[in-house]
């Protein structure tokens, strides 16, 4: 076969690759700009350059609106959310995985079931039952929702991980005494890295980018996550286009270095496992 039809294939998938990068990054890089640009600049030319950068518009919106204390109660949900949804999401699926024993292909459908339905359907009976037990205004009681609407993808994405596993290093971890307990905590976990991390990064962005339950299930001011809090940030600084990019960007930033850092992990972990 010539080469020449794979080297235009080869370009034709970069190009369409570059471009969706462009409209992707394109809307994040004009927020950039603009939060470096004074309001009067930005009224006169939307869409130009900054001539003289300044960083007081970051300064406006961390201090005026109030969104220290919504990053603040965002990094602890998702952080809190993601890190127990993982732990019960692995101990869930090591079992189902590896183990022989009755009942099992249905307790496993069963976690599966949660991926057949959206939670968001199941809002009304999920506020009775928070509000019967003083989970209303609570950033605890958001933080088990999201964690518990996350199991089942978990689930499902560990459980096939841990069925390519080898099991020749579990049996001889059994065969030198070594507790089931022991066995998931020293050997088990390390080898689900890659596993794990993806996991993480999936559930990380719809925790922090959900806007829906927060407005639900939360009543204080200061217990508002950073999507509902950037709703009130809208509303009060419509006027000031620079500080209203500034928000954006510092609303957004914490998820792109988290991204960035996991992606790389995710990308070791794997390269790792194929080593191995």
């Amino acid at each position: 076969m010539s080469t020449a039809p794979r080297i235009g294939r080869a370009v034709g998938v970069q190009v369409l690759l570059w471009a969706y990068a462009g409209v992707a990054f394109g809307p994040l890089l004009l927020v950039l700009l603009g939060s470096l640009r004074g309001n009067r600049e930005i009224m006169r030319e939307p869409l130009g350059l900054p001539t003289s950068p300044t960083f007081e518009n970051f300064g406006r919106a961390w201090a005026n609106a109030s969104l220290s204390t919504y990053l603040l109660n965002s990094v602890v949900i998702t952080v809190a959310a993601v890190t127990l949804c993982t732990v019960i999401s692995l101990m869930a699926a090591y079992p189902l995985a590896r183990w022989r024993f009755t009942g099992r292909a249905l307790l496993a459908a069963y976690f599966l079931s949660g991926l057949m339905l959206p939670i968001k359907l199941g809002v009304l009976p999920i506020f009775y039952m928070f509000q019967s037990m003083g989970l209303v205004d609570s950033r605890i009681g958001l933080t088990l929702l999201y964690a518990a609407g996350g199991i089942p993808f978990s689930v499902f994405i560990l459980m096939a991980f841990l069925r390519g596993l080898p099991t020749d290093i579990e049996e001889a971890a059994r065969i030198d005494g070594v507790g089931e307990l022991r066995l998931f905590r020293s050997i088990v976990t390390p080898l689900s890295r890659p596993a794990i991390a993806t996991v993480a990064v999936f559930q990380l962005a719809p925790t922090w980018n959900d806007f829906f339950f927060p407005l639900i299930l939360l009543r204080s001011s200061e217990k508002y996550t950073i999507p509902v809090g950037l709703s009130r940030f809208f509303g009060e600084f419509s006027t000031d286009r620079g500080a209203l990019y500034a928000g954006l960007v510092l609303a957004v930033l914490p998820l792109v270095v988290v991204f960035v850092m996991a992606s790389r992990q995710v990308v070791a972990g794997l390269t790792a496992g194929i080593g191995r």
